[in-house]
């Protein structure tokens, strides 16, 4: 706008410059132009100082909003140092009780191993006293006793020999010395004789904790020696005479494996399947789980047969 008022201007400027009077009516003309160029440059001059005015109001904000940029950066940068110092403050508050918390308790997962080896240390003390006590007991007993009386000599023509006595005179051997004496011929292999020291151990101690293992280890001489149906018999007795026993899994799951050896899949998918249930998350409820997974059966829970006959069996 301004520069349009400024060109007008210096074209009336010259075109009186270039045409002189001549006339009234041209002198008329002329001060009727010299009276809109007078009007044109009062509007230029008006114009102007608007602008000037606009201009240095404008500067002054553009001064002001620098200030405030200047400002509110030095604001930022002092929140964000105090923000820093608090965190450091803080880390330096938090990290020594922090580090004795560690301490202390790496300090409480040490004693609780400790405190559970030795609870495992007095159950073993605690068995072995109890095996000791039974043995003494068993001894008493024996010294209070009367003598039995001599067997009578009975001949029979054409016969020789002598009978067997009953399994009630049998003498039980000390259970600290049977039970140990029984693993030992059975990781030797040497099974007839384990399996006679395991049926003496439970004849003689059958109530004593070891009693559910020995067991359970004469179904697994059983087993090994290919009379699986004998097996299942034994872990049965296992599962039923002596339940919730920490053999109870290892005889579900070798009952199991025996019944797979029988070729009776569903009832040894029946006992996996109990097993998972019972025992979910264990080492052998895996086991079970690939066992049922490899005769084309999921790992949920199996409703468990319970026929006549084999109830029957199991009895």
């Amino acid at each position: 706008m301004f520069r349009r008022f400024a060109v007008c201007a210096l074209i009336a400027a010259v075109a009186l410059s270039l045409f002189p009077m001549r006339s009234p009516a041209a002198s008329k003309e002329i001060m009727e132009l010299q009276r809109d160029v007078a009007g044109l440059q009062e509007q230029l001059r008006v114009l102007k100082e608007s602008q000037d005015k606009q201009l240095a109001a404008l500067t002054v904000l553009v001064q002001q909003a620098l200030e405030t940029s200047r400002s509110s950066t030095t604001g930022v940068a002092v929140i964000q140092n105090n923000l820093q110092q608090s965190l450091k403050d803080m880390e330096g508050k938090v990290a020594t009780p922090v580090a004795g918390l560690s301490t202390r308790l790496d300090g409480m997962d040490q004693d609780m191993r400790t405190l559970q080896q030795s609870v495992s240390d007095l159950n073993t003390s605690t068995n072995k006293v109890q095996q000791q006590l039974t043995d003494l007991s068993h001894a008493v007993a024996v010294l209070q006793a009367p003598p039995p009386p001599p067997p009578a000599a009975v001949t029979t023509p054409g016969l020789s020999g002598s009978g067997s006595a009953p399994a009630a005179d049998i003498p039980c051997p000390p259970a600290s010395d049977l039970y140990p004496a029984a693993n030992s011929d059975r990781g030797s292999k040497n099974y007839d004789l384990a399996l006679k020291e395991y049926a003496d151990y439970l004849r003689c101690y059958g109530n004593l904790p070891l009693a559910p293992n020995a067991q359970y280890y004469i179904g697994t001489i059983h087993a090994a020696q290919g009379d699986y149906d004998t097996a299942v018999k034994d872990f049965d007795v296992v599962l039923e005479k002596y339940p919730d026993n920490l053999k109870t899994p290892d005889a579900l799951y070798s009952k199991g494996m025996a019944l797979v050896k029988l070729g009776r899949l569903t009832d040894a998918g029946n006992e996996f399947g109990d097993l998972i249930k019972r025992f979910h998350g264990t080492d052998l409820a895996a086991q079970a789980c690939e066992q049922r997974k490899a005769m084309g059966l999921n790992c949920g829970v199996a409703t468990k047969s319970t026929t006549p006959a084999k109830k029957k069996k199991a009895e």
